[in-house]
Formats: C-alpha cells, structure tokens, sequence
C-alpha cells in the first residue's frame, strides 16, 4: 500500500519543479521488492526516462523552450484549478480579483 501511495504522490508531482520522477522510481522501486511486474515496469520507465532525457538533450533550444513552455503551462492551469491563486491573493488582499478563482470552487 505504501508503494502505491509513493506512486501516485510521484505522478501527481511529475509536472512540478521537484523529484517527481525521483518519487514515481521510488514507488515503483517499494512496490519491485515484492512484485515482479513493479520490477519489470520500473526497469522499462527508467530506460524511457533515459530515452527522453538522451532525445531531449539532442534537440534544437527551440524544441526545448517549448518542452519547457509546456511544462509550465501544466503546472499554471493546475494551480489555477486547484485555486492556488485565489489563495495567494486573498493572503495578499486581493480578493476583489475574483478572475483568479477556479471554477472548481
């Protein structure tokens, strides 16, 4: 159960600045110490991290940027989601800007 929750955690931060993959390899490393498809399933996402991490690196800047761009436009939309913005301002006494508030909440 723990390598499960280890897992998911990872997933859910692999968008964000931090060792989400660091968390989703332990995970999967927790849960290869008593299953053999967790064994093989980890042994195959460490050969695609590293396939990315080679494919990346040999692209133009360009290519990279919009990786990047990408990336971060993830993390925004999922913060915005989450309501983190309406959070932030309302700390900082904004809460007239109610643009930022997710249509979650």
């Amino acid at each position: 159960m723990v390598g499960v929750l280890v897992l998911i955690a990872g997933i859910v931060a692999i968008p964000y600045p931090g060792p989400g993959w660091l968390i989703v390899f332990a995970g999967l490393a927790i849960l290869a110490s008593e299953f053999a498809w967790a064994r093989r399933l980890l042994d195959y996402a460490r050969g695609k991290y590293d396939a990315w991490i080679d494919w990346l690196k040999a692209q133009n800047p360009w290519v990279r940027l919009a990786v990047l761009t990408a990336t971060a436009l993830v993390v925004l939309a999922t913060l915005y989601l989450l309501n983190a913005f309406y959070l932030v301002a309302g700390w900082v006494g904004l809460e007239e800007w109610t643009w930022l508030a997710s249509p979650l909440f």
